[in-house]
């Protein structure tokens, strides 16, 4: 199973005496895609930017198979990866809203029946924590590299709030990685479980109440957990298409498997930006800034779904970030809320493809005019 976050490295910030935003700097994104797609070899790629609150239209270049050398489609669904925990945060951040939760009530009293079972260090990690990567919880389950663990669950036929709870029920039997709140720890395993307590207290499957509170309110009409035709767009990796194997089983929605259209994430991106300037869709203000600030160990760089930079790719921040990948897909996300602009952007090659440096490459060429340079204090003690 291969539900990661993909490194992306974030330019070093620029010491500049003038923070004044007043030479954009220009870039043909088209161009910036062909480009990178020349060099590093993806099947194609897409982006969307996004200019005073709203998302531009998708400029996607590449092919749609790789035999067939058919120019990529514009409206095709793309694996958003791990970018899938700032939608799951901010249904939990619904359900919250309309009392069905809270941010601070225990665990083990979010879910009574897994009381007895889940280990002490846990019994007092709330929503916050789960969704800050700052329980302490392994990133996924013990074992879970193991091919005959993978198959067990692709090969699990039950509702998905069943496999969930069976997976969460495993999870908080895995002793910690760290003591829960001293220290941040990347965990997929805690959105499985945030799923399962939303399921708890709405009595709807997750990705039920992922159409009715997130999805459909914002007009994401394309959004699903899987792949739905024959004829969609397809990944690769190790230079051939990619099978279900190749990525993760269903049991994973919450944490990493939503699909959509470049123009549906366009929505909610936009929505988020919204939020901070009150005048979001789904949320209140209160609700879009506790997700979007840290929590957590001092100097944490991680909200709920979220992670927060100061600086990214050499513009000034603070910078909302994410990206994420089942390792055939690849996707970034990165907004700047002060500008109200941000770059959505993915691509359907794997790691194995070197993508990833892709990837990088094109967000540092295009993100040029989207925010103010970066500053860096120059004092010296």
């Amino acid at each position: 199973m291969r539900i990661q976050t993909v490194t992306i490295a974030l330019g070093a910030a620029m010491v500049l005496s003038n923070p004044a935003f007043s030479q954009p700097v220009s870039n043909d994104v088209a161009t910036t895609l062909e480009r990178t797609i020349n060099s590093y070899r993806p099947p194609a790629m897409t982006a969307v930017l996004i200019r005073d609150g709203k998302a531009g239209p998708e400029i996607a270049r590449g092919v749609q198979r790789l035999a067939e050398r058919q120019p990529v489609r514009t409206g095709e669904r793309w694996l958003l990866g791990s970018i899938t925990k700032s939608m799951t945060a901010t249904l939990i951040a619904r359900l919250v809203e309309e009392g069905k939760l809270s941010w601070t009530t225990r665990l083990d009293q979010m879910l009574p029946n897994l009381a007895s079972e889940m280990r002490p260090e846990y019994r007092e990690v709330n929503l916050l924590d789960l969704l800050s990567h700052s329980a302490g919880l392994p990133d996924r389950l013990a074992g879970s590299d193991d091919e005959a663990f993978a198959d067990a669950w692709f090969n699990d036929h039950r509702p998905l709030p069943e496999q969930r709870l069976d997976y969460v029920r495993k999870g908080l039997s895995d002793p910690p990685i760290v003591p829960p709140r001293t220290k941040n720890s990347y965990s997929n395993t805690g959105y499985i479980i945030a799923a399962a307590i939303a399921e708890r207290a709405a009595g709807k499957p997750y990705e039920q109440l992922m159409r009715e509170l997130v999805f459909k309110p914002l007009g994401m009409n394309s959004a699903t957990f899987e792949q739905e035709t024959d004829g969609e767009l397809l990944s690769y990796i190790d230079g051939r298409v990619a099978t279900e194997r190749d990525g993760n089983p269903a049991i994973f929605s919450a944490a990493g498997e939503v699909r959509m259209t470049m123009a549906d994430w366009g929505r909610f991106a936009a929505d988020q930006l919204q939020g901070e300037r009150g005048h979001g869709k789904l949320l209140k203000p209160e609700s879009y800034k506790i997700l979007h600030t840290p929590y957590g160990p001092k100097d944490s760089g991680w909200a709920l779904g979220w992670e927060v930079q100061r600086t990214a790719f050499q513009r000034q921040g603070p910078a909302l970030l994410h990206n994420g990948s089942d390792g055939n897909w690849i996707a970034m996300i990165v907004l700047y809320p002060e500008s109200d602009s941000g770059l959505l952007i993915a691509t359907n090659g794997g790691y194995s493809m070197g993508v990833d440096k892709a990837l990088t490459a094109a967000v540092q060429s295009i993100v040029g005019d989207l925010a103010p340079p970066a500053l860096e204090a120059a004092t010296k003690p």
